[in-house]
């Protein structure tokens, strides 16, 4: 009897626990329900700010004007564009106060030293020819004079031409250039925005537009002012060459080989340039135009054409995805048993003692 009452004892506290469980079941429902309400109404409301945080101005985006005689040639002009970017004033100076001095000097004496022998040895007053087969000082001369000349040249000539080659920085902007025949394409890959082309524009285009026929385009090359940009510079078809001489900026567009070059604009503008290698017969209508913006309308320029200007490294991160319902989702999010026999496996075996 003992027996049978133990039993009749334990089946009615199973029973009583079973309906107790099943009683709290629906009671913990809502309330896992009411905490995850909530996230669609958050999703919503980080949405709202981050659009109530992007900037404006997106479309603001109008092409600059160009400024007469700047970044484009002149009537009668015999002298280099003025050059707006640091190699170039560098360039520059080199040219105007460095070699130009010494050249007129050279020539001047040279010039000097023809009249006064035209004059002193000229026939009429040497009715008898000299002899003289050379003079050893005069040769020293002539030869260690030229080679200090030209060891005064070399110093800030190689300082320039390290600084034309110099290595990119890593915050420099990055434009792939692409020649074609006969126009030009440009691609931003950091910001997102694909190749798009630049042709000329025909002369009704241009005056309509208040720019210099045979150099103005439809879409041209948009970089910040003050920020080094790279250009990564290749041909489809044949050889051209990206020449815009007011950046002292110049290099091929090889077929085949992705050549590299730098500059940094000083000040905003537009600067113009054209195809400076002969590439067929519509070489001379493929002209450059490279506009110059401040940071914030550059920003508002690369929004303008669907690009991100922090770069595709702050962009926003991609949103999760759902959590998987059903059957499914038991088995991606359940994580298996260890059993004793996997665990073992999985330990590493351990290392042999050391012997001295």
């Amino acid at each position: 009897m003992k027996s049978l009452k133990t039993l009749v004892i334990a089946a009615a506290l199973s029973l009583g626990a079973v309906g107790a469980g099943h009683a709290q079941a629906p009671a913990e429902a809502p309330a896992a329900t009411a905490s995850a309400t909530p996230a669609p109404a958050t999703d919503a409301a980080t949405q709202a700010a981050a659009d109530a945080a992007a900037p404006a101005g997106d479309a603001t985006y109008v092409p600059m004007k160009p400024a007469p005689g700047v970044g484009q040639p002149v009537d009668a002009g015999i002298n280099f564009q003025a050059q707006e970017s640091p190699i170039g004033e560098q360039a520059y100076w080199f040219s105007h106060v460095v070699l130009l001095p010494i050249i007129t000097v050279i020539s001047l004496f040279v010039l000097g030293l023809l009249l006064w022998v035209i004059v002193r040895y000229r026939a009429k007053a040497n009715p008898v020819p000299s002899k003289t087969t050379h003079n050893t000082f005069i040769e020293i001369i002539w030869t260690a004079i030229p080679v200090l000349i030209l060891a005064v040249i070399a110093v800030p000539s190689i300082r320039l031409l390290a600084a034309q080659y110099e290595p990119p920085k890593k915050d420099a902007l990055t434009i792939k250039v692409t020649g074609y025949q006969w126009y030009w394409g440009y691609a931003y890959p950091d910001q997102g925005i694909g190749e798009y082309v630049s042709k000329m524009l025909t002369e009704e285009q241009a005056k309509a537009s208040g720019e210099p026929y045979h150099l103005a385009v439809d879409n041209r090359m948009v970089v910040p002012v003050g920020q080094q940009v790279k250009l990564i510079i290749t041909g489809a078809d044949v050889i051209h060459s990206f020449a815009v001489p007011a950046l002292w900026t110049k290099m091929d567009a090889v077929p085949g080989r992705a050549n590299e070059t730098t500059f940094t604009v000083n000040k905003p503008g537009v600067y113009y340039g054209q195809c400076s290698e002969l590439c067929g017969v519509d070489h001379g209508y493929m002209p450059i135009a490279v506009e110059a913006l401040p940071m914030d309308k550059w920003k508002a320029w690369v929004r303008s054409k669907g690009g991100n200007p922090d770069g595709a490294e702050a962009a926003a991160p991609a949103a999760a995805q759902p959590a998987p319902e059903g059957p499914i989702a038991a088995v991606r999010t359940t994580a298996p048993a260890e059993t004793p026999d996997t665990a073992a496996g999985d330990a590493p075996a351990a290392s042999p003692a050391t012997t001295n």
